[in-house]
């Protein structure tokens, strides 16, 4: 199983991300756009595993409390064969705990994760060949930020169906700060 750890949206959120996918989608020649279903922000990635007890064990050691995430800002990540544009993550301190507490607990259970720095980001489209009249720090303003609760973590499979990728969660963690919590 394909498998990363994320954050879901509600549907408000998913909507306010939709406008700024709409928003991009007219300054682009090529690329794919996220669908909406499959928005979320990824936590750690981890990849194929069979080890699913294990990563489940490592979400239910985690202890957090709920928090706001705000999500603003426009960037992307340079490619040769297109950009990866996206929303960033205002600064988060109980944000970057739950990263360093799941990528600890992980590591301690033998899954080899990512070694680059966490960047908190919203993928909004892949291979993106952007034209060249849009200015990004303009696009950026055209984006109102958007506050989001956030009350739980969520285990998601990635699969190719239909040549579609879907992501499906199987598991789930309440925040519940050092509380015992029960799924």
């Amino acid at each position: 199983m394909r498998l990363f750890i994320a954050i879901n949206f509600d549907e408000k959120t998913k909507a306010g991300i939709g406008k700024a996918i709409e928003g991009l989608k007219p300054y682009a020649s090529k690329g794919r756009f996220t669908h909406m279903d499959n928005l979320h922000l990824t936590l750690v990635f981890i990849g194929e595993t069979v080890k699913l007890s294990q990563v489940k064990e490592a979400m239910d050691e985690l202890r957090a409390p709920s928090f706001t995430l705000v999500i603003q800002g426009f960037g992307r990540f340079c490619r040769p064969g297109g950009d990866i544009c996206w929303l960033g993550v205002a600064e988060n301190e109980i944000l970057a705990n739950i990263y360093a507490q799941l990528s600890e607990s992980l590591s301690q259970k033998g899954f080899v994760l990512e070694r680059r720095p966490y960047k908190p980001h919203l993928t909004l489209g892949r291979e993106l060949v952007l034209k060249e009249e849009i200015n990004p720090r303009e696009f950026q303003k055209t984006i109102e930020p958007m506050r989001l609760e956030v009350a739980k973590i969520s285990l998601m499979q990635s699969e190719r169906i239909a040549g579609r990728l879907k992501y499906t969660e199987i598991y789930s963690r309440e925040l519940t700060g050092d509380e015992e919590a029960e799924n």
